[in-house]
């Protein structure tokens, strides 16, 4: 029987080697992957028996899981199911697989229309994640990219995808993420002061797009829009990143021939995903 925390043995195969591998979170996502369709609701010996731990060990993994809410006790059969966190995750999942099995064909479309890299990302606190980059085929693959990727996070105050997420946040939760952020000059237009920024992210409610203007690194234009769920939350923003050296034009100029198209493709995405505007 393993003990809680108890050093490896020789020898024993574990699913990481690595010194960093942490072997309370194993055991703690071991527990959560107890529970299937099949196996829904588990008592303490049910879990212990699955898991391969002792009882007393595994009542303690239990005990912080359902204080986090990852499970829920059943108060007349003391047993345990999944709770509201999990279940969270789960949606979570779900939601990050069909967004990016819509999107892919559309931001390659639209990558190939514009001639412009296109990227699709998500919130995560005062970060952008990028879920989907497309590069189009009429672009050089020398040209600048910043070595961005599917899982790169850039800061969002500073990011046309950012700003777009940033702008539809309800107050509170865009004053904790403000709170939480550090908005240093990261390009010679960088927007540093809060102010600015709260006026700037009204713009981007009021005109349902973003720029960014050599924001977050010199000669780096992008523009973004707003993806909507079935319930009409902006759950995504997509960009188009044109670069100064292939582009060698105003802002203005650049916005009046990608917006169409940059709008056309965030609505369709929208679409698919069940968003359907009021009349």
């Amino acid at each position: 029987m393993i003990e809680e925390d108890s050093p490896r043995r020789p020898g024993r195969v574990t699913a990481d080697p690595s010194a960093s591998h942490s072997v309370s979170l194993e055991r703690g996502l071991r527990i959560l992957s107890a529970f299937t369709g099949n196996r829904s609701v588990l008592g303490i010996a049910d879990l212990a028996r699955v898991v391969g731990l002792n009882k007393s060990t595994t009542h303690r993994y239990v005990a912080t899981l359902t204080v986090l809410e990852y499970l829920q006790q059943d108060p007349e059969t003391k047993k345990y199911f999944l709770g509201p966190r999990a279940v969270d995750l789960g949606f979570a999942a779900i939601d990050s697989m069909e967004l990016t099995r819509v999107t892919g064909p559309l931001l390659q479309a639209l990558a190939d229309e514009t001639g412009f890299t296109v990227s699709l990302g998500l919130c995560d606190g005062p970060d952008v994640v990028y879920v989907d980059r497309r590069r189009s085929g009429r672009r050089s693959a020398l040209a600048m990219d910043l070595n961005l990727h599917v899982g790169s996070r850039l800061p969002a105050y500073c990011t046309s995808m950012g700003k777009v997420l940033l702008a539809y946040k309800d107050p509170a939760a865009l004053r904790q993420i403000l709170d939480h952020t550090d908005m240093a000059r990261r390009g010679p237009k960088t927007i540093t002061n809060r102010e600015q920024l709260l006026a700037a992210l009204a713009k981007v409610r009021q005109s349902g797009m973003a720029v960014n203007d050599e924001e977050l690194a010199p000669g780096l234009r992008s523009f973004s829009a707003p993806v909507r769920d079935r319930s009409g939350d902006v759950v995504a923003a997509i960009n188009v990143a044109v670069y100064l050296t292939l582009a060698p034009t105003t802002v203005d100029a650049l916005a009046g021939r990608l917006e169409a198209p940059l709008r056309r493709t965030a609505a369709e995405i929208s679409r698919r995903l069940g968003y359907r505007p009021q009349a």
